[in-house]
């Protein structure tokens, strides 16, 4: 459940537990939980001000997830594994939760265009916005296709809240069928995302309940554990991703109050250091084709494999065609053609669509807020007159991307001997294979910087999760103020560090 909306100022990079004794009083339990947790918030370092504050506004949620089995934010989490046994079939509920009288529960079909409208229309006026609500994402009836009807997919799993007398729809969860490695293990999970609320109804403790229902509805075919994220500190992440931004069109971005306005000399060297080739120069890059799913599918389970601890598991060609094969203004994909093995693919690198609305322009005062996924705006003055002329802010954000990762490198006989050992020497083959590693994903990635902009794109957006740190600081992205936070439901793991997650939620 990505829930952050933030940008850039300027696209240039700045240089288990248990009671102590049977007899403790449960209540006095929550509270030192909740002290603890309240600690936590203060003195977590990747926390912004704005993002401690909106945490400690969130104690009522935490009453909510400490009932949930999932770990407590004060717990050391020594060994991954399940906190508790799948349920016996008697053991699941089999009815509905309870909602507040006047609303009902429905199953979205979003094949049929009517019911689409529905949930597109709820996510365009009330899903993710920026903390000043100038800015608004603005999924395509397209992307929610994509995104909530991959193979294996279930209707059951697309919960809606209903007004029962009129059938305006209120609410909306969704889960959809994956299967996730977590280091040595694979199983399979539910990834629970697009959890939305009409604002009238953020004070009547529903989401709770939208939680509590699509897990039951995952229960009842035999899954027990869930990924979901979170802008907001939860308990408990298993990883902490930020969010980073590289600047296509600088100058919508400022019109629009997305990033730090500049004039003159400061814009003339903005634009000249944002400047992209005018072709890619990856030779034998082209659109990915039907007949490149097999390829991409090794290339992609490989690299995840290989360089991730936390990553999708692809069993089966008809997932990658659905999520790789381009879709016009959803999804690109690029793939590198061998031009002395034609058909064989060596590479391939993807990023989709998803637009900013933008609502209304900042004050003349300026002030701060939050953009696209993760970083915030800094202060800075624009005319309302200039952010009316721009509806959208068109943002591409990575997807995954593969290439080669088992290059065989040799040390001399003198690099053995300087190396002094073979720990050390390990350590300098390493360092040798990232080293091209890199030198080959900063070409993809400027390459793929190159497509976006000639889609029209006004950023380009990542985390610093998989092998991205590799090409963020040369392709001139700049780090942002925000963060996604990555959690299991029903499943410790102990910690991930961002360049180990291979899981990109859209």
């Amino acid at each position: 459940m990505a829930d952050q909306i933030t940008n850039n100022s300027s696209g240039v990079p700045e240089d288990t537990n248990k009671p102590i004794m049977s007899s403790f009083d449960q209540s006095k339990l929550r509270e030192l939980i909740r002290l603890m947790e309240k600690q936590q918030l203060s003195s977590d370092p990747v926390l912004s001000k704005r993002e401690r504050d909106e945490a400690a506004e969130q104690q009522a949620t935490h009453e909510f997830w400490n009932t949930q089995p999932v770990p407590k934010s004060i717990e050391t989490i020594q060994k991954d594994g399940p906190l508790h046994p799948p349920l016996k079939p008697e053991e699941i509920r089999q009815d509905p939760y309870a909602l507040p009288e006047g609303m009902v529960w429905c199953e979205l079909d979003i094949e049929r265009d009517s019911e689409m409208t529905e949930l597109h229309e709820l996510l365009l006026n009330h899903y993710v916005e920026d903390s000043d609500s100038m800015f608004r994402f603005s999924y395509s009836a397209e992307f929610l296709r994509w995104a909530l009807m991959p193979p294996g997919f279930s209707k059951l799993w697309h919960v809606g809240v209903r007004e029962a007398g009129t059938g305006v729809l209120l609410a909306f969860i969704s889960g959809i069928p994956v299967d996730v490695m977590v280091r040595d293990r694979t199983m399979g999970m539910a990834e629970i995302n697009f959890l939305c609320l009409h604002k009238s109804l953020r004070s009547q403790r529903l989401a709770p309940l939208l939680i509590k229902e699509v897990t039951r509805r995952v229960h009842q075919v035999g899954i027990f554990q869930a990924i979901y994220t979170a802008g907001r500190l939860l308990p408990k992440p298993v990883s902490t991703c930020r969010y980073f931004h590289r600047t296509l069109n600088p100058r919508k971005l400022m019109d629009t109050g997305f990033s730090k306005k500049l004039e003159g000399v400061q814009l003339l060297k903005l634009q000249a250091a944002l400047r992209l080739p005018a072709q890619p120069g990856v030779a034998g890059l082209r659109a990915m084709r039907k007949g490149d799913v097999g390829q991409v599918r090794k290339l992609l389970n490989r690299q995840l494999k290989t360089r991730c601890e936390v990553a999708p598991v692809f069993k089966t060609d008809a997932e990658i065609a659905h999520w790789f094969l381009p879709r016009q203004g959803v999804i690109w994909t690029y793939v590198v053609e061998d031009a002395e093995h034609p058909g064989r693919v060596t590479d391939f690198v993807s990023f989709y669509s998803l637009p900013s609305s933008v609502l209304k322009a900042p004050s003349a005062q300026g002030g701060s807020g939050v953009r696209a996924k993760g970083v915030r705006k800094p202060p800075g003055a624009i005319s309302k007159t200039a952010s009316q002329q721009h509806a959208m802010v068109n943002a591409a954000y990575l997807f995954y991307y593969g290439t080669k990762t088992d290059y065989d490198v040799v040390l001399t006989a003198e690099e053995k001997a300087a190396a002094g050992g073979q720990k050390k020497e390990k350590a300098l083959v390493k360092e040798r294979v990232d080293a091209l590693i890199k030198e080959r994903l900063t070409e993809l990635m400027r390459d793929a910087l190159v497509m976006a902009s000639a889609a029209q794109f006004d950023v380009f957006n990542c985390l610093d999760m998989m092998d991205n740190a590799m090409f963020t600081s040369e392709l001139r992205f700049g780090p942002g103020d925000g963060f996604l936070r990555y959690y299991f439901f029903n499943y410790m793991a102990r910690n991930v560090d961002a360049s180990k997650v291979g899981f990109v939620m859209v």
